[in-house]
């Protein structure tokens, strides 16, 4: 009885360690969630299907933080500075005249471009300070949404539906559905299945982007991303260009952050300039994270069921918190805890040193 006993201890313990106590806490808080919402009235088909929506939105931003975290850089706080290259690409396809599936399409292609060339140089800051990446990167998003402020209200950009009403500058918030550049992916061939809609384009472009993402991280410059990341001085040792492997690196992470962003807007239906991207690396790591990843491994498989369960989460906390407490908005509340307690978990769970 004693051995069954040590048996069920170990195989908890195992089952905890293999999907990490993040993600086994918040799967079970979110489906004891679904569990009150249908009790409460509150239509499951419906939750299911912003669930969707939200994880399709968001799922390229917390992809980003991937080849980040693997070349050993920790997870990308810098996120902002990619986020800024696609609403740039965005706004100067605005600005030719680009309407509908041509509009995305020129919007993505030029982010790209803008992301090669700012994620270089990132890149090299990264090499420059290492072992404080974390720090560095966070402040360097902050500064660059602050300078982007100013160039919003300086850039000689005048197309109508982007132009301030008094004048000079940028509106804050651009309406993407006069262009007809609101919800492009998500209604492409998109279905309902047993009352739950399925944002198809959205969630295959998502897939995709995971699908590409995991066939480079098995490539030979994957790999020798990931041993850079792991293992720093044996990789040096056996020939292994780390610091050229860490540009390439942020590269991709922030072009992901770039392509994310117009991804984003599309679903969302409006493009938000100026302060909007300042805090939306937070939600994107602490997405990881929940799926299992660490400050210095991550896989696409983490990224998959991080952003389900994390937008699952909020999109169900919020009709579910304003039923039981009727009158009050605990949803902002909730959605801050968890998201940057999950953040301060993954963080203490970084070893010292050279770790």
């Amino acid at each position: 009885m004693a051995e069954l006993k040590d048996k069920k201890r170990y195989g908890i313990r195992d089952v905890i360690q293999s999907v990490g106590l993040p993600t086994l806490i918040i799967g079970v808080f979110l489906i004891m969630l679904l569990f009150a919402g249908t009790a409460l009235g509150i239509p499951l088909s419906a939750l299911l299907s912003d669930t969707m929506r939200r994880a399709g939105m968001n799922g390229i931003l917390v992809l980003a933080m991937v080849p980040s975290i693997q070349s050993g850089t920790g997870p990308n706080f810098a996120l902002p500075i990619g986020i800024v290259c696609g609403l740039f690409g965005l706004v100067l396809s605005i600005e030719f005249g680009f309407t509908g599936v041509t509009w995305f399409v020129v919007a993505v292609l030029l982010a790209v471009i803008f992301a090669v060339f700012v994620g270089y140089f990132y890149g090299k800051l990264l090499n420059a300070v290492k072992g404080s990446e974390m720090t560095i990167a966070t402040y360097t998003g902050f500064s660059i949404v602050a300078f982007m402020c100013l160039l919003w209200l300086m850039l000689p950009l005048s197309h109508p539906n982007m132009q301030w009403f008094m004048g000079k500058g940028l509106r804050e918030t651009i309406q993407l559905d006069a262009i007809g550049g609101a919800h492009i992916l998500n209604d492409f061939l998109k279905f309902e299945l047993f009352g739950v809609i399925i944002p198809t384009g959205l969630l295959m472009v998502f897939f995709a982007l995971c699908l590409i993402i995991w066939i480079h991280s098995k490539s030979k410059m994957g790999i020798s991303i990931s041993a850079g990341g792991i293992n720093p001085q044996f990789s040096h040792a056996s020939g292994v260009e780390i610091n050229k492997n860490r540009i390439s690196a942020n590269i991709i992470s922030t072009i992901l952050g770039a392509v994310g962003i117009i991804v984003y807007s599309q679903s969302y239906g409006y493009a938000q300039l100026y302060n909007a991207p300042l805090m939306m690396a937070f939600p994107a790591v602490a997405a990881i994270l929940i799926g299992g990843a660490t400050a210095s491994k991550a896989k696409v498989s983490h990224v998959i069921i991080g952003v389900f369960l994390f937008q699952g989460l909020l999109t169900t906390a919020l009709p579910v918190a304003n039923r039981v407490f009727e009158g009050t908005d605990l949803s902002e509340i909730m959605r801050m805890v968890i998201q940057n307690g999950i953040i301060l978990y993954a963080l203490t769970q970084v070893k010292g040193g050279d770790k």
